[in-house]
């Protein structure tokens, strides 16, 4: 598919440093670009947003095709950020690299006793998940660390010359080291890593400390093995990724999005890429932070919807929520595979544009898990999909303009849309139009479960959140969505389509540092918690000096993870850089809130500390959004016709049709109503107004819930 590009001038509102900004974002569908330059002489900022096809398995050819589409010229870019779904994709798909796993002597077998967590308990026949690394290529090596890190046994590194000659002999690409206590002193997995890169240079070697300083053996043998894993793909393809690059003659820094809202060097990522997981997701969530405090709505859900998942996330007084408890392929059958990572808290399901509509044996209608993906994509591509999917059942209802399908780069293969429905309402009994408005209700009851899994199940209530929806299908279905579940105002972002890559510029160089620390929340122990704190910051402050940041660019952020006694799950509560005899009450009182939020009941128990986590940023020079500039155009030239459009449970109603690309600041109107815009389409349901504020940014004022009633 062709690049859908758009370009505006915007007004100046503070500097930029004189740089040309460019993020991209590698999704399972679209490579996204954005591409932001300011002119030296006027003072203006330049926007260019891009789309193209993503490329797998080669996914960096996207990026660059991305780019050739978008017209960006190498040689000028200051700053790259990059997204990426490599790294999931490799351990979702299984095209990670042949990996051994080597631990303390009697942990072999960690991986797959995990934890008594089955989800599908009354199942009989229930199988845990394989572990990524059979059993035959899992060793054992004489050590011995106590929970104290104080060395009970001796390393004995004899046996190793045998075991890497194994290794070797069946092909491992890489090794993944994760020892009993190393979290609490990693002397034994530093002297085992050195000893194998004495004996070999054809073994990627991840350690355990490297990514992980937490306990939970489990938890952490499952992070080093996934992370060494992935390691040599994702090694390969950001060097590949810069090595095109700078065939383009790009000298600019490269920077690539972490999980944690953050993004980091290209050296860093590659040393631990199990930190780029949910990169991509990440960006949006942190650009839907920073909107909201541009904006000044600090409370957001923020709903990511593309064409292969929907993703949402929950943002509390402008903070999105970081958590190490990460899992990949839970489901309600699988326990999944945690990766305890800083990894942004979302929930992810398989819903998207090309979410694949299908009947099952009892013909019962069901939207995804499964994907159309890119290829073949949707049936109204034409490139040989044959079941329907969302994106085609919003063209049945005229939601989507077959003409400007695409941003007009394509014409929607109707009659196959058309054949495609009628092959699963044959077996119903129903129409053709009762089948694309059950694939549109059912998308959007699944996409409201989630919801519902980041608010409601958390102790929060979504109609005192506001909803930024974006994605190339976010627009699509953000209006109902927030109707059903009682939300005021729904925010479509004038970046909507490409607003992972937009989230991007808006991101510093974030590092994490976790820790397990146990300790009584006592007035006597603080001066040994101050000094473990002292010690982390001291550690991540030299790290950042020796890539010449200075104090001015740096800042630090502290939490707890504190726990009542005798408990097993802990709330993480921010913390003053050095703590003092006032910080024990109020940290206590701080638990107990969120504590009650979470959870709806406090106890009378004391607290204990049993983890510390250090937040790292660095100023990389991001860009600040700018007013769009006003034309003085009339609403009345932006409207492009009127067509019948199905809102499902609303009925069926003549709409207008508004060009977004149109649209300016201030400008007002009340659906029913079509924005179409070059990278996505915005439904707006009948009695809902809106309004363009300063930004361009869509603002959706949802006068009635689903009741009828004024909300």
């Amino acid at each position: 598919m062709k690049a859908v590009i758009k370009e505006e001038n915007i007004m100046k509102e503070g500097r930029v440093k004189d740089k040309v900004f460019v993020t991209t974002d590698v999704g399972g569908t679209f490579t996204d670009l954005v591409y932001l330059s300011e002119d030296p002489k006027t003072g203006r900022q330049q926007l260019k947003t891009a789309k193209s096809d993503t490329t797998p398995p080669n996914f960096e050819q996207g990026v660059l095709n991305v780019m050739d589409k978008a017209q960006v010229d190498a040689k000028q870019i200051d700053v790259m950020a990059h997204g990426t779904t490599v790294v999931i994709n490799a351990l979702t798909e299984r095209k990670g690299a042949k990996t051994a796993l080597i631990t303390t002597q009697g942990f072999r077998d960690v991986l797959e006793i995990g934890r008594g967590n089955r989800p599908d308990f009354f199942n009989l026949n229930y199988q845990k998940p394989s572990a990524y690394v059979p059993r035959h290529l899992r060793f054992e090596i004489n050590e011995r660390v106590n929970y104290h890190g104080e060395v009970t046994q001796a390393l004995e590194l004899l046996p190793l010359a045998n075991i890497i000659r194994e290794l070797e002999d069946k092909g491992v690409e890489a090794v993944a080291i994760c020892l009993l206590n190393a979290y609490k002193n990693p002397q034994h997995e530093t002297l085992l890593s050195n000893a194998i890169n004495a004996l070999t240079d054809k073994l990627e070697v991840i350690c355990s400390h490297q990514i992980s300083r937490e306990w939970r053996e489990y938890e952490r043998t499952s992070t080093t093995v996934l992370s060494a894993y992935v390691q040599p793909i994702a090694s390969r393809y950001l060097s590949r990724l810069h090595h095109g690059l700078q065939e383009k003659d790009f000298s600019g820094q490269l920077y690539v999005m972490q999980s944690n809202c953050g993004v980091d060097t290209l050296k860093s990522a590659k040393q631990v890429p199990i930190t780029m997981v949910e990169s991509g997701p990440a960006s949006g969530i942190w650009g839907a932070a920073e909107l909201g405090k541009i904006i000044n709505e600090p409370n957001i859900i923020a709903l990511d919807i593309g064409g292969t998942t929907a993703k949402c996330a929950l943002i509390s007084d402008g903070e999105v929520k970081i958590t190490s408890d990460y899992y990949i392929e839970k489901s309600h059958l699988s326990a999944g595979y945690p990766i305890m990572v800083p990894v942004v808290d979302l929930v992810e399901i398989g819903n998207g544009g090309g979410s694949i509509a299908w009947v099952d044996d009892f013909n019962k209608l069901h939207v995804g898990p499964q994907s159309a993906g890119a290829y073949p994509g949707p049936v109204a591509y034409g490139k040989g999909g044959t079941a329907p999917t969302t994106t085609d059942a919003n063209l049945a209802l005229g939601r989507i303009n077959p003409e400007f399908f695409c941003g007009g780069e394509l014409k929607a293969d109707m009659a196959s849309v058309q054949t495609s429905l009628e092959k699963i309402a044959a077996p119903m009994g129903i129409s053709t139009q009762d089948v694309a408005r059950g694939i549109v209700r059912i998308a959007n009851n699944n996409m409201v479960n989630a919801l519902k899994l980041v608010s409601v199940n958390r102790g929060h209530d979504p109609r005192d959140f506001t909803m930024v929806a974006f994605g190339g299908g976010g627009a699509m279905h953000a209006a109902a969505l927030a109707a059903e579940l009682g939300i005021k105002r729904l925010i479509i972002p004038a970046t909507a389509a490409v607003f992972s890559a937009w989230g991007m510029m808006m991101s510093d160089i974030r590092r994490d540092r976790l820790l397990t620390y146990l300790s009584p929340w006592e007035h006597q122990t603080l001066v040994f918690i101050n000094e473990q704190m002292a010690q982390l910051y001291q550690e991540l402050s030299d790290e950042f000096i020796s890539e010449n940041f200075t104090s001015k660019d740096t800042r630090f952020q502290f939490f707890g993870r504190f726990r009542y006694e005798n408990q097993e799950h802990s709330i993480e509560v921010p913390l003053p850089l050095i703590l003092n005899e006032s910080s024990i009450d109020q940290v206590r009182e701080s638990f107990q809130q969120l504590y009650k939020q979470e959870y709806t009941y406090n106890l009378d128990n004391e607290i204990e500390l049993v983890g510390l986590h250090l937040v790292g940023k660095a100023d990389v020079g991001k860009v600040k959004l700018a007013k769009q500039q006003q034309s003085g155009r009339l609403i009345a030239e932006t409207i492009k016709g009127e067509r019948e459009v199905d809102f499902a449970e609303d009925g069926v109603h003549t709409s207008v049709i508004y060009d977004g690309d149109l649209l300016e600041p201030m400008m007002a109107f009340t659906g029913p109503a079509i924005i179409e815009q070059t990278g996505t389409t915005i439904v707006i349901h009948p009695d809902q107004t809106v309004f363009l504020d300063e930004y361009s940014n869509v603002i959706v004022e949802l006068l009635k819930n689903k009741g009828g009633e004024h909300v």
